[in-house]
C-alpha cells in the first residue's frame, strides 16, 4: 500500500536521549545518573524543610512513581510531570508557591541537556516532506520541553502535525493517540507509516491502529534478540537509519 504520510516517534528516533549525561547521584548505596540532587536542593533551599534529606526525598518520589506513574502507564494514560511534583510537594509538606513548576523546570532542563541530534536528520525530514506530510507522535510528560527540543534542533518546521501524550492524555501504544494524529493528517490508517524504536509502543501501537510500521534499530541493543522476545505484531519494515525511508516510500 502507498505511504501517504510518515509519523515519527521523538526520543531515540528523531533525537537521541542519553541519561548517562545526567549528574551522578548516590542514594541507597547506589550511584546512578539522576536529576534527584538538583530537585532536592530546590525543595530544601530557603529553609522550607531543612530536615529533609536526599534519601527521604528520593524514597517518596519513588513511591509516587510506583503508585501513580506505573499504574497510569499500564493503562496507557500519561502522568504529567507537573502533577508528579504537585503530589511530591503535598506528601512532603513543601508548600512554597510555584514549587511544583520550579521542580518541573529543573527536571526538564536537565533532561533537555541529555538530548542530541544525528546531524543528517533535518535534511532527511526536509527531503521526505517534499513528498509526503510528516508528523510526530510522542510519549512525553511535559509537552513544553518536547516542543523546545524540536525547536532546538530545527525539526519543528518539517513537521505538519505534532501530538504529545501530555496534551491528549493517552500514551502509545493506545490506539487513541495514533487516531488523533491520523485525523489531523487527514489520511487513512493504512496510508500512514509510523517509525519508532520501541516494539511495544511504536510497532505494536501503530499496528493496532491499522498503520504501517517501521522499526528503527539504530539505538536498539541486540535487535534480533529483542524481536525474538516480542510477542506482538512484527514490524513491516526494519531500518537502521531514517535515511532509508525514502526508498520505502519509493517501493510502496
Amino acid at each position: 500500500m502507498a505511504i501517504r504520510a510518515i509519523v515519527f516517534d521523538l526520543f531515540d528516533t528523531l533525537v537521541d536521549l542519553s541519561m548517562e549525561s545526567l549528574p551522578r547521584t548516590r542514594v541507597g548505596g547506589r550511584e546512578f545518573p539522576s536529576t534527584l540532587e538538583g530537585l532536592h536542593r530546590a525543595a530544601t533551599e530557603g529553609g522550607m524543610r531543612p530536615d529533609l534529606d536526599l534519601e527521604e526525598f528520593a524514597a517518596v518520589l519513588l513511591d509516587i512513581d510506583r503508585a501513580h506513574r506505573k499504574t497510569r502507564h499500564a493503562e496507557n494514560r500519561e502522568f504529567p510531570t507537573i502533577e508528579r511534583f504537585e503530589i511530591l510537594c503535598d506528601r512532603l509538606d513543601l508548600h512554597a508557591p510555584g514549587l511544583p513548576e520550579a521542580l518541573t523546570q529543573i527536571h526538564m532542563k536537565l533532561l533537555r541537556g541529555c538530548a542530541s541530534l544525528p546531524g543528517h536528520h533535518p535534511e532527511v525530514l526536509r527531503a521526505l516532506r517534499r513528498r509526503v506530510p510528516l508528523a510526530l507522535c510522542s510519549n512525553f510528560s511535559h509537552s513544553e520541553t518536547a516542543l523546545a527540543i524540536l525547536e532546538d534542533y530545527g525539526l519543528a518546521p518539517h513537521l505538519d502535525v505534532v501530538v504529545i501524550s501530555e496534551d491528549v492524555g493517552f500514551r502509545k501504544p493506545d490506539a487513541s493517540i495514533f487516531e488523533i494524529v491520523l485525523e489531523r493528517l487527514g489520511v487513512a490508517p493504512g496510508e500512514a507509516l509510523h517509525v519508532g524504536d520501541n516494539l511495544d509502543a511504536d510497532v505494536g501501537g501503530a499496528s493496532g491502529a491499522g498503520m504501517q510500521t517501521a522499526w528503527l534499530t539504530r539505538r536498539v541493543r541486540d535487535p534480533l534478540r529483542r524481536l525474538e522476545a516480542h510477542d506482538g505484531k512484527a514490524p513491516q519494515y526494519e531500518i537502521g537509519d531514517l535515511g532509508e525511508l525514502a526508498a520505502l516510500v519509493d517501493a510502496a
